[in-house]
């Protein structure tokens, strides 16, 4: 069954360039093996992602963010059924600040200040 599991945690200490670049593509990576897709966002302190696929995958990547020291503060928003995919051509989309975009990464959405905030409100707020 395809689920969608939306998730709000803080980054452990400060967060880089690219220590963001090596984190979105190590779980792009993983994603694609577990036949999960989404999108991350952060706004310089806090992570919001929202991740669907198999319920199966989603237990193993939820329990494995769990033990990722890289955030803390990890707080279940919602885990629901979903009836298709928002996101089907990204194992991880991502918006932030586009000063954290220097290494140009694929499916990198820069937002300011006010439409970060927007589109994690969209994010947490979204039904199918």
């Amino acid at each position: 069954m395809l689920e969608r599991l939306v998730y709000r945690s803080k980054g452990a200490g400060s967060i880089g360039n690219l220590s963001l670049f090596n984190l979105l593509s190590q779980a792009r990576v993983r994603n694609a093996q577990l036949n999960i897709t989404g999108h991350l966002i952060f706004d310089g302190e806090f992570f919001t992602q929202w991740i669907e696929g198999p319920s199966e995958s989603l237990d193993a990547l939820w329990s494995s963010l769990l033990k990722d020291q890289r955030h803390t503060e990890v707080m279940l928003i919602s885990r629901v059924p979903a009836k298709e995919r928002r996101f089907p051509l990204w194992t991880m989309a991502f918006s932030s600040y586009s000063s954290l975009n220097s290494y140009n990464i694929p499916g990198f959405f820069p937002v300011d200040k006010q439409s970060v905030t927007e589109e994690v409100k969209r994010l947490t707020d979204a039904t199918d």
